[in-house]
């Protein structure tokens, strides 16, 4: 009976202020969620919180990566909680805060083992500051994790790369731009934007992941969810709109799945801005989906993989 371990990471350093907000507000997701009764239904058997700093614009000259210097020390101080929680035993779950806690994430499953990651978002997430708009390490949260990148930011601790591209699947990427899209399309991350994945089936692409976590004899696997990735009439409330996207049964076909597996070490949720949601109507949607998947975290003795 895997036990669940909560941690909040409350930051939103890897994002920018837009002319009409100074702060992105999904600093207050861990809060807002736990408001919405979600800590109640998810009764983890430990919750810890990370509080994050202060929110910048710095640009590092080094890495050309906005607040690069905070960013590392976080990820570094994330990976030193959860990295005593990552066993077969446990399910973390990691409530941001923005993509950026990716970074920690990654940095956590590199110091266990040889991990793979299934990467739900909207965007791929994976550029370099000299093709990134924004130079915020949530837009490149995916590439840092796999070693593409500055070395202070993807070599924390000498551990580049966090992991290995050919163990990561990228799902549900709507950005379809040929010079977006190209980093990754040149890399070994196995790429499925959303019309390709339906072309070729989510449960086609779900258990070539999880064949490639066995055959591979993986340490294990985490499960990345940006929740920009749902259809925008669901999921309106995230800082970088787009049309289409998945519905909430697409969702939970990907998810019950992954998560009935005995090597899933657990799953970070990123990017609901509550300030984008203030009656929470879509918060409560997501709560109530999300949960529907989560139940079945102990019931991997009945999964087929």
């Amino acid at each position: 009976m895997k036990k669940i371990i909560l941690l909040e990471c409350p930051t939103n350093l890897g994002l920018i202020k837009s002319p009409t907000i100074d702060e992105p507000g999904v600093k207050r997701l861990p809060d807002w969620m736990r408001f919405h009764h979600f800590h109640t239904l998810l009764a983890p058997k430990e919750t810890h919180r990370l509080e994050a700093f202060p929110f910048a614009m710095h640009l590092d000259p080094i890495t050309q990566v906005r607040n690069a210097e905070h960013i590392i020390q976080y990820a570094e101080q994330q990976s030193n909680s959860m990295v005593q929680h990552l066993h077969k035993d446990s399910f973390v779950l990691v409530l941001g805060g923005d993509c950026s806690v990716l970074i920690g994430s990654a940095l956590a499953l590199k110091k266990k083992g040889t991990f793979g990651l299934f990467f739900l978002d909207g965007h791929t997430d994976y550029t370099i500051p000299e093709l990134s708009q924004t130079h915020g390490a949530a837009g490149m949260d995916l590439a840092i994790a796999c070693g593409y990148g500055h070395e202070k930011l993807t070599n924390i601790q000498q551990l580049s790369p966090y992991l290995k591209e050919e163990h990561v699947y990228c799902v549900g990427n709507r950005e379809y731009d040929d010079d977006y899209e190209k980093p990754i399309l040149e890399s070994n991350v196995h790429y499925y934007p959303l019309y390709k994945l339906r072309k070729e089936t989510v449960p086609t692409v779900v258990h070539h992941f999880l064949s490639i976590v066995d055959q591979e004899e993986l340490d294990g696997f985490f499960i990345h969810l940006d929740v920009d990735v749902l259809h925008d009439t669901i999921m309106p409330a995230v800082d970088c709109r787009q049309e289409d996207g998945l519905t909430y049964d697409e969702l939970h076909e990907i998810v019950t799945t992954l998560v009935q597996h005995k090597r899933c070490f657990g799953l970070e949720i990123t990017i609901l801005d509550p300030d984008l949601d203030p009656d929470g109507v879509y918060t409560k949607a997501f709560i109530n989906n999300i949960m529907s998947c989560l139940q079945y975290i102990n019931e991997s003795e009945k999964s087929s993989y």
